[in-house]
């Protein structure tokens, strides 16, 4: 069993408190999803179950935590290493070794176990998560997926009773994602093993807790309960609840196999709605970008291997792919920070590896994966300043794009202080604020709750009206539904299917939206185009 009561709990030279008066039952066994806006203190909930908060954090604390007879918060991350597994948002953080096996090795080392002792826990765990064949290989050469599995595997070798995992799911493809899930799953029920995870995307997650645990905003006390009825309660859900709730579906669906008793009904209102017209050829157009037979190899080992494509001013598409597939790769080519083996790359005209990294980064925004990588001044603020300062922009736009992002209350703070998801904002705040011609993005929706997600989405749609050409490399499904006008879907460096979103997802088992897989019809991929058609319909 776990228990807080009363928690509240500041971060150094922090005013407002991250958590406030936070009480919370948590039986022996369950499975917990715990969700909220960006920011509002999911992350340091769940590091108060090991002592992180406040031991490693500083700050100060008030209230009781137990887990199981301990208390954390007087024997520290040490004291509960036995007693709580954790997994960080970034398994690759909290790897320490090179192999797999010495990673598995490396707590059980430090708790001196024996050696029979440690190599039985190592076959346990390798045939638990189902990655035995991984045993020899270097954590870095794994796909996120794999490096997710062995984060965990390593955190089970202590035999917790309690796993904590922060957002497991944020940098996965969606068939790695179900395959991390099923395996957390199949601990809980066979093993009896409580687990706690927060998660954005409760589309993925949802099904299969037995609590929600909602945190409205920073300081506010949690919604708990059973999964459809905190759904009923909050503003921003999944869009099969969404729709759900809308048509009055009861029980309230979480998944799709739920849904399709519903669908044949709705199915039938929709049916006479007009297909929307084809994207009409932009062959009389001049490309923005040309990508020309683009071939790239990481020590030997191809990444890239003939990629072609051409992309015009307002629109916007999406790189979609699992795990490997090259996406990031081709993106920091396209920007100049690497440089093809073969094929050529022209943006605006100019031929990108004929001209400098600076003059290009005056026409191509590029936003990275870990947006930690655009963030190294003192203050948000200050960040915005640089940007200010290197295209000769305005200050007044500071204010303008603070308010934008939502961001305005963390101005002077040290932007490696936020959360998650207001750094993936702050990174965004300071590459839009110049308002590139063309912007890449690169898993742009990591760390955002509903909320940003739907403020990002309104502020592609604006750029691209305003003729902006934006790539995103993403595993969102839900935002490539809807934003993007077409889809590149890559495999092993390869471009496997290239097409309108509407075409591409519905002929896609794995990269299609909840809409979409629910009624199989290229008319619908949103739940906003299902609502436009029932008014005429009804």
């Amino acid at each position: 069993m776990i228990e807080l009561q009363s928690v509240t709990y500041h971060y150094p030279n922090q005013t407002l408190p991250a958590l406030r008066d936070v009480s919370l039952h948590i039986p022996s066994g369950s499975l917990v999803l715990l969700a909220g806006p960006s920011g509002a203190g999911k992350s340091t909930l769940l590091r108060c179950f090991n002592g992180l908060v406040p031991h490693f954090y500083g700050g100060t604390f008030q209230g009781r935590v137990r887990v199981g007879e301990r208390d954390p918060i007087a024997l520290g991350p040490r004291g509960m290493s036995d007693l709580v597994g954790f997994v960080f948002q970034d398994p690759e953080s909290q790897f320490v070794t090179r192999q797999v096996e010495d990673e598995l090795a490396f707590a059980m080392e430090n708790c001196n176990f024996d050696q029979a002792l440690m190599r039985r826990r190592i076959e346990e765990v390798l045939d638990q998560l189902s990655i035995a064949p991984l045993r020899k290989r270097r954590v870095d050469t794994l796909s996120g997926g794999q490096q997710q599995l062995v984060a965990i595997a390593s955190a089970l070798t202590l035999q917790p009773n309690v796993l904590v995992l922060d957002e497991p799911t944020s940098q996965l493809d969606p068939q790695a994602a179900e395959e991390v899930l099923t395996i957390l799953q199949r601990l809980n029920l066979d093993l009896g093993l409580t687990i706690i995870l927060s998660e954005h995307r409760l589309e993925r997650v949802a099904q299969y807790a037995d609590q929600i645990c909602y945190l409205p905003a920073r300081g506010e006390p949690p919604i708990i309960g059973e999964p459809r009825a905190v759904l009923r309660q909050v503003a921003l859900v999944p869009p099969l609840v969404e729709l759900g709730r809308h048509l009055g579906w009861q029980p309230l669906p979480l998944t799709i196999k739920q849904a399709r008793p519903f669908a044949e009904a709705l199915q039938a209102r929709l049916q006479n709605v007009p297909r929307a017209p084809t994207l009409a050829q932009r062959a009389h157009d001049a490309p923005v970008l040309d990508v020309r037979a683009i071939e790239f190899s990481y020590n030997h080992h191809a990444a890239l291997q003939g990629i072609s494509f051409q992309a015009y001013a307002g629109e916007i598409i999406a790189l979609m792919g699992r795990n490997g597939a090259g996406k990031s790769t081709l993106l920091k080519n396209i920007v100049g920070l690497l440089k093809p083996q073969r094929g050529k790359i022209t943006v605006l005209g100019k031929d990108v590896h004929a001209t400098s990294l600076a003059e290009i980064t005056r026409y191509v925004g590029f936003v990275p994966q870990n947006p930690s990588r655009l963030l190294f001044n003192d203050t948000l603020e200050q960040e915005l300043q640089f940007t200010c300062r290197a295209h000769h922009l305005p200050p007044e736009r500071i204010g303008e794009t603070l308010e934008r992002f939502g961001l305005s209350a963390q101005r002077h703070t040290y932007p490696r202080d936020l959360s998650v998801g207001e750094r993936q904002r702050a990174a965004l705040a300071t590459i839009l604020l110049a308002r590139p011609p063309v912007l890449l993005l690169d898993e742009p929706t990591r760390g955002l709750d509903y909320a940003s997600k739907e403020q990002l989405q309104t502020m592609l749609t604006t750029l691209r009206q305003d003729g902006a050409t934006i790539l995103l490399a993403t595993h969102d499904v839900e935002l490539v539904a809807r934003c993007a006008d077409r889809v590149i879907l890559l495999g092993e460096g390869e471009v496997i299917v290239e097409g309108t979103t509407r075409a591409v997802m519905t002929d896609s088992l794995v990269f299609s939206s909840q809409i979409n897989k629910l009624l199989r019809d290229d008319r619908f991929l949103t739940v906003a185009d299902v609502f436009a058609h029932l008014g005429a319909t009804a």
